[in-house]
């Protein structure tokens, strides 16, 4: 799955990377590296979704990055 958005940190918690997708679904990011982790940075990443994960946040569905580009 391609999802292409913004990546935000949310103070939830201990804190959470997000992705807030252009389809309007905010995602809690898995994976990827530390330089996706900058506050307002968009990218465009490949994964998948895992609706069956339950986190503390509580912000989204999981998305576990495989692979992402800044655009």
């Amino acid at each position: 799955m391609k999802l292409s958005g913004r990546v935000v940190f949310q103070d939830v918690e201990t804190g959470v990377w997000v992705l807030e997708g252009d389809d309007g679904t905010t995602y809690q990011l898995a994976g990827g590296d530390r330089k996706i982790k900058k506050d307002g940075q968009r990218i465009e990443a490949e994964g998948d979704v895992d609706r069956d994960v339950l986190t503390s946040s509580m912000v989204g569905p999981v998305f576990n990055v495989s692979s992402y580009r800044f655009v």
